[in-house]
């Protein structure tokens, strides 16, 4: 058996399920609610985004799904069992890099397993196998600073996949990317799910690098935040970046989707937010161009 389908056969796709949850931070009259009565399914093998105007409380919800910080009401769970805290089935790719400064490449994405003690002739057969697979063979001795942006990124998604959780929640993970890498990455992110279909939630505030990747997209409203819409994004895979730009049904979903964020958007801007105003005039410039 090949190392590909070795890796293939070791995948359990979770499934995440959050019913009602609500999150206040504060006490009494200081209290700030930032999700509120929020309810979604991060269906088994599917690439799930979450796309919303900026600060209204996605990253909130992150820290709730990998147990980070427990919900003020509501409940999250994972294959049917309760979420209480961070465990292994979940996995954040952060939006600032997390590998290690003084590890090399190699050692970088063999972290986990050494961690746990855990380290067999067939953890560093799959080490070597996702080397290759993300391309950074020859980048192995190298430390996170002799490596580009990118290449970084590849790493982190190695060192995740070696680890093997049900879950992989991204948090904007391509967002101090330079626009051609990141379109890059986008490409490449996307195969790497097409071939293992882990279960994958993906937060972004990037229009188009939501309908590129994602199965399902969860719209979510202002801040206190709750799911606004879900649309499904059924446009054939495997996926390329033109094959979208230029696929009707891609720019229906977009525009169905940029019409509901303007309308969050607009609430936020009616209280003086600089983020809302800055998606505002975004938004009327891409309508103006089609």
């Amino acid at each position: 058996m090949s190392q590909e389908d070795k890796l293939k056969s070791k995948i359990q796709a979770g499934e995440i399920v959050v019913s009602g949850v609500s999150k206040e931070y504060g006490a009494n009259q200081f209290a700030k609610e930032v999700v509120k009565d929020c309810s979604f399914t991060i269906e088994r093998g599917k690439l799930t985004v979450m796309i919303g105007p900026s600060g209204c409380g996605k990253s909130t919800l992150i820290r709730l799904l990998a147990g980070f910080e427990h919900p003020t009401a509501g409940t999250i769970s994972i294959n049917g069992k309760p979420v209480t805290g961070p465990a292994r089935d979940r996995l954040v790719l952060f939006q600032e890099t997390a590998l290690f400064p003084w590890m090399t490449t190699y050692d970088n994405i063999l972290y986990g397993p050494r961690a746990r003690g855990e380290v067999t002739k067939e953890t560093l057969e799959l080490a070597e196998f996702l080397l290759s697979k993300v391309g950074l063979q020859e980048f192995r001795k190298k430390y996170p600073t002799q490596l580009s942006g990118g290449m970084q990124r590849r790493a982190e998604l190695a060192r995740a996949m070696i680890n093997n959780p049900e879950v992989m929640i991204l948090d904007e993970p391509f967002r101090g990317l330079d626009a051609m890498t990141k379109e890059l990455m986008w490409e490449y992110y996307s195969a790497l799910y097409e071939e293992n279909r882990r279960t994958n939630f993906f937060v972004t505030t990037d229009i188009d690098e939501a309908i590129f990747l994602a199965d399902r997209l969860f719209i979510m409203s202002n801040i206190p935040t709750r799911v606004r819409a879900v649309l499904e994004v059924d446009v054939p895979r495997p996926r390329r970046l033109l094959d979208i730009v230029e696929n009707d049904r891609s720019n229906e979903i977009k525009m169905e989707a940029l019409s509901i964020l303007h309308e969050e958007a607009m609430k936020s801007f009616s209280r003086g937010s600089k983020a809302a105003a800055d998606f505002v005039e975004a938004y009327s410039k891409r309508v103006a161009k089609t």
